[in-house]
């Protein structure tokens, strides 16, 4: 299963460039939660402030909001939660106490046959 998830940086070039180099060698405590969540592949994309996040993972395994009371129960995560705020804003439609939020997909070329 693919999810496109978008959320925002906060618009200065140090911020932007340092939360760029943090996600050069994300912490291995990070790369295993996500790894033992069922996350199977990431990506992230930005233009501008604007990121975009790909994330496919396997749905046997994956489920958000366990993955969210885990990640809230692991110090090592919530330090890297708590550090990756000090780059990000939410998006302007981005409901309060959320943060990457799913976006709708409205095409997909494999469905124009």
């Amino acid at each position: 299963m693919r999810y496109a998830l978008a959320l925002d940086l906060v618009d200065d070039a140090q911020r932007i460039s340092d939360y760029e180099k943090a996600h050069e060698k994300i912490w291995p405590q990070v790369r295993d939660h996500l790894l033992e969540h069922g996350v199977t592949s990431m990506e992230i994309y930005r233009m501008g402030t604007r990121l975009f996040m790909v994330m496919e993972v396997d749905p046997a395994v994956y489920d958000a909001q366990a993955m969210a009371k885990a990640s809230a129960d692991n110090p090592a995560i919530a330090r890297w939660e708590t550090l990756m705020w000090t780059y990000q804003v939410p998006t302007p439609w981005t409901p309060a106490g959320e943060k990457w939020v799913v976006m709708q997909r409205i095409f997909d070329l494999a469905s124009q046959t």
